[in-house]
C-alpha cells in the first residue's frame, strides 16, 4: 500500500510538471518564430557574472557564461544531481537493488539504447553531416513519460510504472556514460585531482556522520567550478557528488520513536489561554527537531528538497531556452539529421524496448511481471520514446552553436518523436488497459 500511495503521489505530480514542462516548450518555439525572436536571442546570449574582485564563477576558459550556459551546465547540473540520487536509490533499495529485480529493465534499456542509435545511423552515419549526434535518441524522459502514463490513472498496473521508471533509470545511467566519455574534451588533469580530492573528503566526512546539507552543497558548487574549467562536461559533478551523500540516516527510526515518546511525555504544560511558548518549550520542540532531521537520511532530504524546483523551475527553463525551433524554411528543420532523431526515438525506442523484453521472457532469463500483457508493453515501448530533456540536452552537446542548422533539425527531431511516441503511447494503453482497476 505504501509504494502504491508513493506511485500515486509521484504520478500527480508527474504530470503538473510535464504540463509545464510542454507549456515552455511550446512558448520557446512560437517566441523563436515571432517578431520578438531577436530578444529571446539576446536573452539567450546575455553574459552572467558572479564576481569577487577578478574572480568570475561563471567563467570558463576566461569567457564569462551565457544565459543558455549557465542553464545547461550549470542549473542542470542540479538536475543530474537528482537523477543521480534517484539512480541511488535504486541502485540500494529501489527496482535496481538485486539481479532479479534488476534483469528485465536493465535489458529492456539496453534495447532501448542500442536500437535507436542502430536507427540513426542508418540514416546520418559516422562521418556524415550529422553523424555526431547518434546519442541524441537513446533517452528517456522519466518524469514526461510517467506524466502520460498517470493521465491513465488506476487503470495502469503498478508493475508497468515500476517496469518505465526502472528502464528509465537505466537510460538516464546510458545517457551519463555517454556525456562523461563523448562529449569531454582537452581534459586538464590537475581540476580533476582537486575535485576527486573533495570527493573522497565527502565520502569520509558522511561516513563520520555528516548530515549538513549546506555543506554538501557547498564543496559541490567548487567541485561544479573545477569540472566546469576541466574539460569533463559539468554536469556530470552533480552525479558523482550524489554517490558520496549519505544514504543512511543518524538516528533509527526506533529510537527516534522511542525519543519523541520521552519528549512529548517530558513537554511542559502550557498555562491555560497562553499563547506564547517558555524557553523550556522551545528547546523541547526543537529537541524534537533536531531528532527529525537525523532520522531522514541527506539522500532523502535531498531528493525531496530538488524535486520541486528541478520539475518547476529548472527543467521548464531548460524547455524554454532549447526548444526554440526555427520553422525557417523545410531545407533547414526537416533534414537527414531531424528525421533520424524522430525515427530513433518512435521506431528505434519501440522496437529495442518490445524486443529485448520479448527475448528476456521468451528465452526464460526474467519471468514477465504480474499485470504486464504484451499488448500493453507496446504502449509502453512507446512511452519509452519520449527522450525530451536528455535529447535536448546531447543535442546541444552534439551541435551547439557551431552547427545551428543541424542543431534546429534535432530540436525538430526530439520535439517531433517525443510528441508522437507519447501521443501513440497513450492511445495504445487506453485501447488495451481494463476500462477500471481496483485502487
Amino acid at each position: 500500500m505504501t509504494i502504491l500511495r508513493t506511485m500515486r503521489n509521484f504520478s500527480s505530480m508527474n504530470i503538473a510538471a510535464s504540463i509545464l514542462l510542454f507549456v515552455a516548450a511550446i512558448a520557446a518555439a512560437i517566441i523563436a518564430n515571432s517578431p520578438v525572436a531577436p530578444v529571446y536571442q539576446e536573452f539567450l546570449l546575455h553574459e552572467l557574472h558572479l564576481q569577487i574582485g577578478d574572480f568570475n564563477l561563471l567563467s570558463h576558459g576566461g569567457e564569462n557564461l551565457r544565459m543558455i550556459e549557465f542553464i545547461n551546465d550549470g542549473l542542470m547540473t542540479i538536475f543530474f544531481l537528482l537523477v543521480g540520487l534517484e539512480i541511488k536509490r535504486e541502485l540500494l533499495v529501489g527496482e535496481l537493488s538485486s539481479f532479479r529485480k534488476a534483469a528485465l529493465p536493465f535489458i529492456a534499456a539496453c534495447g532501448g539504447m542500442l536500437l535507436p542509435v542502430l536507427v540513426f545511423m542508418s540514416i546520418c552515419p559516422p562521418g556524415s553531416e550529422g553523424g555526431q549526434g547518434l546519442a541524441i535518441p537513446m533517452a528517456t524522459d522519466i518524469a514526461f513519460s510517467l506524466g502520460v502514463l498517470s493521465l491513465l490513472g488506476s487503470r495502469v498496473p503498478l508493475s508497468l510504472k515500476i517496469f518505465l521508471t526502472a528502464f528509465a533509470v537505466v537510460d538516464d545511467i546510458g545517457g551519463i556514460l555517454v556525456i562523461a566519455i563523448f562529449y569531454s574534451s582537452h581534459v586538464s588533469y590537475g581540476y580533476i585531482l582537486v575535485a576527486v580530492l573533495l570527493y573522497i573528503l565527502l565520502y569520509f566526512i558522511g561516513k563520520r556522520g555528516a548530515t549538513n546539507k549546506i555543506f554538501f552543497l557547498v564543496i559541490g558548487v567548487v567541485i561544479w567550478y573545477l569540472f566546469l574549467q576541466s574539460g569533463i562536461h559539468s554536469t556530470i559533478s552533480g552525479v558523482i557528488l550524489a554517490f558520496v551523500i549519505p544514504a543512511k540516516p543518524r538516528l533509527d527510526v526506533g529510537k527516534y520513536i522511542e525519543h519523541i515518546r520521552h519528549t512529548i511525555a517530558g513537554f511542559p504544560v502550557m498555562e491555560s489561554g497562553s499563547i506564547v511558548l517558555t524557553n523550556e518549550q522551545i528547546a523541547k520542540l526543537k529537541e524534537v527537531e533536531s531528532a527529525s532531521d537525523r532520522v531522514i537520511s541527506p539522500l532523502q532530504s535531498f531528493e525531496d528538497n530538488l524535486h520541486g524546483a528541478v520539475n518547476y523551475l529548472i527543467l521548464p527553463l531548460f524547455a524554454f531556452v532549447n526548444a526554440g525551433v526555427v520553422f525557417s524554411g523545410g531545407g533547414e528543420l526537416v533534414g537527414d539529421v531531424g528525421i533520424a532523431v524522430a525515427a530513433g526515438l518512435l521506431f528505434g525506442k519501440f522496437a529495442g524496448i518490445y524486443f529485448f523484453t520479448w527475448l528476456a521472457i521468451k528465452i526464460k532469463l526474467t519471468p514477465m511481471p504480474p499485470g504486464m500483457t504484451w499488448t500493453n508493453l507496446s504502449g509502453i515501448a512507446l512511452l519509452g520514446g519520449i527522450g525530451f530533456t536528455v535529447s535536448l540536452f546531447i543535442a546541444n552537446l552534439s551541435f551547439g552553436a557551431n552547427f545551428p542548422i543541424l542543431l534546429n533539425q534535432a530540436k525538430f527531431g526530439v520535439l517531433s518523436g517525443t510528441i508522437l511516441s507519447g501521443l501513440l503511447g497513450y492511445i495504445v494503453l487506453w485501447i488495451v488497459l481494463p476500462a477500471r482497476r481496483r485502487k
